[in-house]
């Protein structure tokens, strides 16, 4: 029987892009993601969460990253809401993969009509749930959050370094963050593009500098 996990990492953050990863394995093969010790990724440092992805990839029977740049978040967000938009995101990756059973990590407050609202937009026949923390209690959930993790902080080295500054973790909590975006509107007098325009934060920190 084959299994596909779908978790995201990046909706929450006012830098840089979302990522959606969808991870189908054999049943079977759960065995094989609990002897590498694979969790929740945030209960995981870096290393050790680039050193499962690559050990998920090698057992995996399919996987799909999905990524939704911030220009992409703004544009949606114009006419829907962000519920709707992880909507649109998980259903993108789990057209792209098949499985017998899919295991979502619930992306909205009720994980029910998350998951009737996923399986009605992909247009799947595949068995389909939601949960909150799924990623905490299914494998194949906690892997694909893995695989997520690792692309979006991939994503933000390269942004530093194309860049040549520090971005931090690019959440609104993040000093290193908030001073980035600061000073480029200084500097600027506009949002980076790797900024969601969207955001409060963004917008305020525009606003008081301009």
């Amino acid at each position: 029987m084959l299994l596909l996990g779908v978790d995201e990492a990046g909706k929450g953050p006012v830098v840089g892009s979302m990522f959606i990863a969808g991870l189908v394995i054999e049943e079977d093969r759960l065995f094989d993601l609990a002897a590498m010790g694979v969790k929740d990724s945030k209960r995981l440092s870096p290393k050790a969460r680039e050193m499962l992805a690559r050990k998920i990839r090698s057992i995996s029977a399919d996987q799909y990253i999905l990524e939704v740049p911030p220009r992409v978040i703004d544009e949606l967000r114009l006419a829907m809401t962000m519920n709707e938009i992880m909507v649109r995101s998980f259903s993108q990756v789990v057209q792209r993969l098949h499985a017998d059973r899919a295991v979502l990590d619930a992306a909205d407050v009720d994980a029910a009509r998350f998951a009737e609202r996923v399986k009605e937009t992909s247009k799947t026949g595949m068995e389909l749930i939601a949960e909150h923390k799924a990623d905490e209690r299914h494998l194949v959930v906690s892997a694909a959050s893995i695989l997520a993790k690792v692309r979006r902080d991939a994503s933000l080295r390269e942004l530093e370094e194309e860049l040549g500054r520090k971005i931090g973790s690019g959440y609104p909590s993040d000093k290193d963050t908030l001073e980035f975006l600061s000073c480029w509107v200084r500097e600027n007098r506009e949002l980076p593009p790797c900024a969601r325009h969207s955001w409060t934060t963004a917008q305020r920190i525009k606003a008081s500098f301009i």
